[in-house]
């Protein structure tokens, strides 16, 4: 057993055993939950998006039932839920007013056909290129067009294909508007702006309803008791129900038709599975059994449930944010929550009827409206007026509008491509001398095309002199950077200075003296931060050079809020709004030759870090025991429920020294009071000679480094001992892990599993392998990217 693993506890990936097949053939239950809260939201939708389209009301029934299940099952994104999307109602009632409901149905398969063959061709990602401003854009246009439809049913009239037609005609339908209709309409509205808004406890639990059940439930029971006439849902019976046909028109529509809905149904399915992605790795709790989408057998999915809805006569079926929304946060876990609430929707579909029947048609139509207004976001607009791509999604969202989405899609493209030649060939390089300085500035994408104009300005520069270039682009290519490079290198070849900087500060230096700043990067020492200070062959500041103790760190402060805040202020601020949500907590040594940032390459937010002398975990219970220690490992796994605990040791640790050397010592003093829990690590280093832990490839080196590596095992299983880390290994919640770090070789070495002992092997740039304590020995911490 290893020496890491809780005693009587089975690896829960093991091959062994009827636990798995029984926890694969049995529905969660928050599988169970999630899938009635998505149900409760897809009910109403489908049958607004449908009404929105002009077709059948039963077809949005059979495109969120088979969105659920097929795409449930063959889609690459386990918890994204697929049906009739808002996205697609514009492409869709298009193709009902030209073709009629039966051919736009056969193009539905032959979308999802294409969709098939993309998929097969691995072409997935290809879709993520499109620039977000595009689809923004996009997804603006087509819920103007859809809140300006919807409008005219709210007010008790009939909508026009045309948004054009729709807009002109508006004056009229406001003057002689339906007042049951409206009544209904604003008594929806006024439910679902309010529900998610209610306050205190009792606001908390009902608002677990989903908003969009409410205001249609609400409108409908008004509407009845109070025998307001108007136009209601409308479901003919099963057996009238129409099934596809093969579209009839010139080739060339028939095929910018599918391309569309092709086009359209893609990018909204493999964003929506990346958006799900993030949301998944957001929420609290272990995400362990949910993995990452795979876009393409996404794709494969989403045109398989396209082929089969089509055939049976429903909409067009692709990811749909609002869903996929619930259903991550209602805490599902498997692909089971989106099949089942498909299963729902048939169920509701052959039982419900003449519930859905009671349905006013402008309660459905306020529905769609409100969710046609909510896709034009401020947020995106903020957005891409931040990146200055608003005539990207302006030229996209009013082509769309007033020509089509395929239109203001491919229009939308080509303003991007503008905008970014423009940007990459339209550069301005200037000279300036200042106090004998020479200034050369770059603004803008520095390209093999501006080089000429580069060469020019930096040959105004004099030999010998001192020049300063500031680049400020976010890009350089390889003919710019090697022009720049060149005349650097002649440059200080004959006595001149040369300096490159950026917006925020510099970002390389060439000459023959040191630049006054320092620009030793952000872990290295202070009392080197001080030999740049001083000048070239100036020994290094010592402890005692006379300086004040405080200006190392004032200095150091000073830098990070000059060169470092800037880059990561963005970040810094979500966490402030969000709250920390690591997935690990770091428990290692106060050395300060171990700066964990660095040696785990994470970032804020990643770790939730406990230091001490010597990493110690003192055992629940003892006396004069450490509570800050327990109260932190509570902390981490109860209130931020971490899914990984390391136990990091290192080379040279003054702790273990001292235990090695004599114990603890006499003395009742703190630092000897806190040592003692360290002494189980000697008797375990002490122990049956088998059972000690060794590094891979090698013994260790002396006592030392041998009780380091024991007492990274024995804290371990201190750990384990503790109420919390208990509960949640039981559960298969959590995963421990041990690793030591190797300062003067700057290696880090993870604990495994060997036949004899606890082996500890060492980490590469490549894969890992070995057995750890609870399963394949990986870097327990999250790298960036």
């Amino acid at each position: 057993m290893s020496a890491c693993a809780p005693p009587h506890t089975q690896h829960p990936h093991s091959p062994t055993g009827p636990a798995p097949t029984r926890r694969r053939r049995t529905v969660e239950g928050a599988d169970l939950s999630a899938s009635v809260a998505v149900f409760l939201i897809a009910l109403p939708l489908s049958l607004g998006i449908a009404l929105a389209t002009g077709a059948p009301l039963q077809a949005g029934l059979v495109a969120a039932a088979v969105g659920g299940v097929v795409a449930g099952r063959l889609g690459g994104c386990p918890l994204q839920v697929s049906g009739p999307a808002a996205g697609l109602t514009v492409v869709t009632a298009d193709l009902i007013h030209r073709y009629g409901w039966r051919a736009t149905c056969g193009i539905t398969v032959l979308a999802g056909l294409a969709q098939l063959g993309l998929g097969c061709l691995r072409v997935a990602r290809g879709a993520l290129a499109v620039s977000p401003a595009v689809v923004h854009g996009m997804l603006a246009g087509i819920g103007i067009t859809i809140a300006v439809a919807q409008l005219h049913i709210v007010l008790g009239g009939s909508p026009d294909s045309s948004v054009l037609t729709n807009l002109r005609d508006l004056p009229a339908q406001l003057a002689d508007p339906h007042p049951a209709a409206v009544s209904m309409s604003a008594l929806t509205l006024v439910l679902l702006l309010a529900w998610p808004r209610l306050p205190g406890r009792a606001g908390r639990l009902l608002r677990r309803v989903p908003a969009a059940l409410v205001a249609v439930t609400g409108a409908t029971a008004t509407a009845a008791l109070s025998g307001l006439v108007l136009p209601r849902v409308d479901l003919p019976s099963w057996r009238s129900h129409a099934l596809a046909q093969l579209p009839e028109g010139p080739v060339l529509g028939v095929v910018a038709a599918v391309l569309t809905t092709t086009l359209v149904c893609s990018v909204q399915s493999l964003l929506g599975a990346v958006a799900v992605d993030k949301l998944i790795a957001s929420r609290p709790g272990p995400q362990s059994r949910v993995g990452r989408s795979d876009l393409d057998r996404e794709l494969l999915g989403q045109g398989a449930a396209n082929v089969v809805s089509g055939a049976l006569g429903g909409l067009p079926v692709a990811g749909v944010a609002v869903r996929s929304s619930a259903n991550v946060k209602s805490g599902a876990v498997s692909r089971n929550s989106t099949m089942l609430h498909g299963v729902l929707v048939v169920a509701a579909a052959l039982l419900m009827v003449p519930l859905l029947e009671e349905i006013p048609l402008a309660s459905l139509a306020a529905l769609v409206m409100a969710v046609g207004i909510q896709m034009v976001s401020l947020h995106h607009i903020r957005t891409v007026t931040r990146h200055r791509e608003v005539p990207v999604y302006a030229v996209t969202a009013l082509g769309v509008v007033f020509l089509g989405v395929l239109q203001g899609v491919c229009l939308g493209i080509a303003v991007a491509v503008a905008i970014a030649l423009h940007r990459l060939t339209h550069t301005r390089i200037t000279h300036e001398e200042e106090r004998g300085v020479h200034h050369v500035r770059v603004r803008g994408q520095l390209t093999f095309l501006a080089v000429p104009r580069l060469s020019r300005a930096l040959h105004l520069v004099p030999q010998g002199a001192r020049a300063v270039v500031e680049l400020d682009g976010s890009f350089m290519d390889h003919a710019a950077y090697e022009s720049l490079q060149d005349w650097r290198s002649a440059h200080t070849a004959r006595g001149g200075k040369a300096e490159l900087t950026g917006r925020r500060g510099g970002i390389g230096t060439a000459g023959q003296t040191p630049s006054a700043e320092c620009r030793c990067r952000p872990w290295t020492p202070w009392r080197d931060h001080r030999s740049c200070f001083a000048g070239a062959g100036a020994a290094p500041a010592g402890p005692d050079d006379g300086r004040p103790a405080g200006r190392e760190l004032a200095r150091g402060i000073s830098s990070f809020q000059r060169n470092t805040a800037p880059l990561v202020r963005e970040e810094l601020a979500r966490l402030a709004r969000e709250g920390q949500r690591p997935s690990q907590l770091f428990l290692t040594c106060a050395d300060s030759r171990l700066v964990t940032s660095m040696i785990t390459a994470s970032g804020p937010g990643d770790l939730f870090v406990v230091r001490n002398v010597g990493n110690l975990v003192p055992p629940p219970g003892e006396e004069g025991g450490d509570d800050s220690v327990a109260a932190a490992i509570e902390y981490a796994v109860d209130v931020l429920g971490v899914r990984s605990i390391t136990v990091c040791g290192h080379s040279g640790c003054g702790a273990m020294q001292a235990l090695a050397g004599a114990g603890t010592g006499g003395g009742s003093t703190p630092l000897r009071r806190w040592l003692r829990h360290g002494l189980p690590s000697v008797a375990r280093m002490a122990g049956d000679r088998g059972d000690r832990p060794r590094l891979a490839g090698r013994e260790p080196a002396d006592a030392v480094e041998l009780l380091c590596l024991a007492n990274v095992v024995q804290q371990l299983a201190h750990l384990r001992a503790h109420g919390p880390v208990a509960r949640a290994l039981a559960d298969g919640e959590l995963e421990l892990h041990g690793m030591y770090f190797h300062v003067g070789e700057a290696q880090a070495y993870l604990l495994g599993q060997a036949e004899e002992g606890a082996v500890f092997e060492h980490v590469t740039g490549g894969v890992h392998r070995g057995e750890g304590a609870h399963g394949p020995v990986r870097p327990a911490i999250p790298r960036k990217v």
